[in-house]
Parts: structure tokens; C-alpha cells; sequence
């Protein structure tokens, strides 16, 4: 009777969810290293890289959502990359905006940034949203280039939009002047 009692539990409920757990829980090591340190899925929320992403911000509750490489991010940044990184203002919170001054780079500043041209300092990088509404580097100055956390690579949904993300056919904004000693 116990020899039968011992066989239900192992074929049983037990059995079966020890099954799954081994099955299944396999899987999550690989998928935190995976989405720490090389690739997550991301959705873009709010208006600040308007029209670039979620095109339809006002027309629908749609939202854009990419894939973002963690594989070194922080290394050789360029201008009209869209990055990842660390809220200055709120360190929790993830923010994406676009790269747009770069070490050396003199930046014609935007309201409500107090001075009317900043240059880069060396390991920063300027950072401004596509979008009227937004809060970049004209609210916090040049962000330190360790914060960014990622890059946007690839536009997974909505799927017309499908493919990858092509920064550098975008045009920057008038009043960049790129640092000399990049130019030669």
C-alpha cells in the first residue's frame, strides 16, 4: 500500500510540477544574464522622441517597442544615437533620447538650460528628445557616458515600422559645433 501511495505522488501533482520546475526554470539563469548584460525588449513611453518613436502618440495607445543592446554601450558613442541610460534626476527610472554632442562638442542650449552654449566635457555626452515635451540635457546638462545603459537597435512592433533603427541617416538639430580634434 505505501509502494502504491509513493508511486501517485511521484506521478501525480509532485511529479508533474517537479517536472516543469526542472523544465522551465532552467531557463531563467540564461534569460537574466541574457537581458543584463546583451539584449532586452523595450516599450517607449511618453512623447519625448516623437515622431521617431510612437509615431501615433496622439492618435492611439499603441506604443513602439524595441530591442536595446547592453554589449558595451557606453563605447564609441555617436552623434544621433538613440541610447539607454540612467535618469540623472531619478536613478531608478530608464530614459531613451538621442546622442547628440559628444566629448569636445559646443552645444547651442535650449530652454530651460541657463547658458546659451555649453561644451561637452570629456566622458559626457549631450542627449535631447525628438519631441517638444521632453526633459534631456537642456533640464540636467551633459549626462556622464557611464550612465547609458543600452542602445536602440531594432524597432520590433509596431510591425510596418519592422527593422532596424537607421540613427545615422537622421539630421541633427542646427547649433552642434563637432570638436575639432574629431574632425581631423
Amino acid at each position: 500500500m505505501a509502494a502504491r501511495w509513493g508511486a501517485g505522488i511521484r506521478n501525480g501533482f509532485l511529479g508533474q510540477f517537479s517536472h516543469y520546475l526542472i523544465r522551465y526554470a532552467t531557463w531563467i539563469p540564461p534569460l537574466v544574464v541574457f537581458n543584463g548584460w546583451v539584449a532586452e525588449i523595450t516599450r517607449i513611453n511618453g512623447p519625448s522622441m516623437y515622431p521617431f518613436f510612437n509615431p501615433h502618440y496622439n492618435e492611439s495607445t499603441r506604443r513602439d517597442i524595441v530591442l536595446v543592446s547592453k554589449w558595451y554601450p557606453d563605447r564609441n558613442l555617436k552623434r544621433g544615437m538613440i541610447v539607454t541610460f540612467r535618469n540623472p534626476l531619478n536613478p531608478k527610472g530608464k530614459v531613451v533620447k538621442r546622442v547628440v554632442g559628444i566629448a569636445g562638442d559646443v552645444i547651442r542650449t535650449k530652454a530651460p538650460y541657463p547658458h546659451e552654449y555649453v561644451q561637452v566635457p570629456e566622458g559626457h555626452i549631450w542627449v535631447e528628445g525628438d519631441g517638444d515635451k521632453t526633459k534631456d540635457s537642456n533640464c540636467y546638462g551633459p549626462i556622464s557616458a557611464c550612465l547609458v545603459t543600452g542602445r536602440v537597435t531594432h524597432i520590433l512592433s509596431p510591425w510596418d515600422r519592422f527593422g532596424r533603427v537607421k540613427w545615422w541617416e537622421h539630421n541633427l538639430r542646427p547649433g552642434i559645433k563637432k570638436a575639432r580634434h574629431l574632425l581631423e
